[in-house]
């Protein structure tokens, strides 16, 4: 894993749990490491395809999925990449809730919608 300093998003009580960057692995994650988000990164680093989110189920209904959502979302932003939303969580219930990050979604999925 990178430095502390660059792989690691926090967040108040009030916001949410800290998600952790695993660079190695391609997911962000909890620090419990029980929740996560796994990637790709296709078109020679420039596009993150989001594969999978997984929340155990003594977890889920605490938005652990979205808060995995917006720091993918956001590490994909500060590094100037579009998403390919290949996750059926991200497609069909993260960005329909979330429209202001609909700009990241991939150029070519958006004229195939």
């Amino acid at each position: 894993m990178a430095s502390a300093s660059a792989s690691e998003t926090t967040a108040s009580a009030t916001e949410g749990p800290r998600i952790v960057w695993n660079e190695k692995q391609r997911r962000f994650e909890t620090e419990d490491r029980e929740a996560y988000i796994e990637y790709v990164l296709v078109n020679d680093g420039k596009v993150m395809d989001i594969l999978h989110t997984y929340v155990p189920r003594s977890k889920r209904g605490l938005g652990l999925a979205s808060h995995l959502c917006v720091a993918a979302f956001d590490h994909a932003k500060s590094h100037s990449m579009s998403i390919i939303p290949t996750c059926s969580y991200v497609s069909d219930t993260f960005l329909p809730r979330n429209p202001s990050w609909n700009p990241l979604v991939s150029e070519e999925l958006k004229s195939s919608m």
